[in-house]
């Protein structure tokens, strides 16, 4: 099975809580890599059981915004969102650590978050990029990059991957296959709305 099967199944796999409730269901992101260009979008639904708690919240951002390595670094979330939050200020710091290195910095920061005993308990996944690499971090310690630069992850991220797949046969632009593919998963997933973030790096 492709690696990018695995990150966009693996968004489904942390819906339930140890309580056996549904705290969260978290979105839609994507990441797709084409041509020397890279975007990652995700939707802005933030959902608690069945209800729909924010339309509007930003699981896509740069990172890195204060630093020599100025929003080199797009990110994106799937899952609790004060989880994510915790996540991208430890990626930043493996960023400042590492001089930008987004590879190293990301194997480092799921080093911890298999080991370390807080982060162990923290339900997201994330999908991370630079100019040079498209990767998917999860919580059991795996650095995925994915074949055909698409990868997808959260609720709606099986439609948004296979969408995508669908696409690049037919389109080149990666934003254009990001946003097509984000509006089918928000057609169908209930959990994904069609308030698209969108960040770009170029190479």
């Amino acid at each position: 099975m492709p690696r990018s099967h695995i990150a966009a199944m693996d968004g489904n796999s942390h819906h339930h809580s140890a309580h056996g409730l549904t705290p969260w269901h978290g979105t839609t992101i994507i990441g797709v890599k084409r041509g020397g260009k890279t975007v990652v979008a995700g939707d802005g639904q933030v959902s608690m059981g069945n209800t729909v708690m924010k339309p509007n919240a930003r699981k896509v951002r740069r990172l890195g915004e204060g630093g020599p390595e100025k929003g080199k670094v797009i990110a994106g979330f799937a899952g609790a969102t004060a989880d994510a939050f915790t996540l991208f200020d430890r990626l930043e710091r493996k960023l400042e650590q590492y001089r930008g290195q987004l590879m190293r910095a990301a194997v480092e920061l799921a080093k911890d978050w298999r080991t370390d005993k807080y982060l162990r308990n923290l339900e997201a996944l994330m999908i991370v990029a630079d100019k040079d690499v498209l990767l998917v971090i999860t919580g059991n310690g795996d650095v995925l990059e994915p074949e055909g630069g698409i990868t997808a992850i959260g609720s709606g991220g099986n439609y948004a991957l296979s969408a995508a797949r669908a696409l690049v046969d037919y389109e080149d632009d990666p934003e254009t296959i990001a946003r097509k593919a984000m509006k089918v998963a928000a057609d169908i997933c209930v959990f994904t709305n069609d308030n698209v973030t969108l960040e770009s790096v170029e190479s």
